[in-house]
């Protein structure tokens, strides 16, 4: 087999195992990303707080009244855009990996510590860049209160985007670099730490003790990965989400969005929806890392099989 063949096989399987694993951890770990949002979008105004029967007062109180007022297929509000762009996304997210991870080498002959976390940066911005417009169709689903049954179509909402603010910095590409950094920064800590532990942590032979081994280190990679980015994340959500008062934008740039919630809300409220991001990434982090890996291998098996 020729290097390029070789080439052409890795990244097919990477790319094979990479949107395995995204479409896996979606459809499991949606709810919870919406709550997070929800969070996310949410005031702290102590008026609203009394007068708003959608109020959040915790994750239990945020999924109860989801459930009564809007039904139990609201958790899955918004799924069709990241269904649609988790696949290619961790496809590309997986296989931009390996490709920034031989760029990082400096020359040497094993990948470090540093090599993984710049390579987990490149390919956060990367995948940020292909799915940004899917986050703003979804974080406007998202946001919609009504009852499941009355919430617009994915493909309705995106063309009301685009006609009233088209495919720019306004319209499907609002908050950009707020996804760059958000996803950039969770990557660089998610394959940092998962590669890096991995590779100090002995393998077992017993395949339910690796199993645990996996799971263990990627669900700490997503909840270190989630605590370091939240602030991001939030900004992200309030840009590209409705505005407080309708026709007014106030939260534009990213470090501008930051340093008006601190201001007006305090510190707290950089990490709302912390909770429910860990309890999505925790485990979604596992996932996606493990999925990854035995779906990969998998693969390699077979198209060792077939070349034989």
């Amino acid at each position: 087999m020729s290097d390029v063949e070789r080439l052409l096989k890795q990244a097919a399987m990477q790319i094979g195992a990479g949107g395995s694993a995204g479409f896996v951890e979606v459809c499991i770990m949606h709810p919870l990303d919406l709550v997070k949002t929800r969070f996310q979008l949410q005031s702290s105004s102590s008026a609203l707080k009394s007068s708003d029967p959608h109020y959040y007062n915790g994750i239990i109180d945020c999924m109860k009244k989801m459930y009564k007022y809007e039904g139990l297929t609201s958790f899955w509000k918004g799924i069709l855009p990241p269904i649609l762009a988790e696949t290619p996304k961790r496809a590309v997210k997986f296989a931009t990996f390996e490709q920034y991870k031989r760029f990082f080498m400096f020359g040497s002959s094993t990948p470090t510590p540093l090599t993984f976390s710049l390579a987990g940066l490149g390919a956060g911005i990367t995948e940020a860049i292909l799915v940004n417009p899917f986050e703003v169709v979804k974080v406007t689903l998202q946001s919609n209160k009504s009852l499941a049954t009355q919430v617009p179509s994915t493909w309705s909402v995106t063309r009301q985007i685009v006609r009233e603010n088209g495919l720019g910095s306004k319209g499907l590409n609002k908050g950009l670099t707020a996804t760059m950094a958000r996803n950039g920064i969770f990557n660089m800590v998610y394959f940092g730490f998962y590669h890096s532990v991995k590779g100090y942590i002995p393998e077992y032979e017993d395949p339910l003790l690796e199993f645990s081994r996996k799971i263990a280190i990627g669900f700490t990679s997503g909840v270190l990965g989630s605590c370091v980015n939240i602030p991001f994340d939030v900004a992200k959500s309030r840009i590209q989400g409705p505005q407080p008062i309708p026709g007014t934008v106030k939260y534009n740039s990213t470090v501008g969005t930051i340093a008006l919630v601190y201001r007006e809300e305090g510190f707290r409220a950089l990490y709302k929806g912390l909770l429910p991001k860990v309890l999505r990434l925790g485990p979604g982090g596992a996932i996606m890392l493990v999925v990854y890996d035995y779906v990969y291998n998998f693969l390699e098996n077979k198209f060792q099989d077939k070349t034989q």
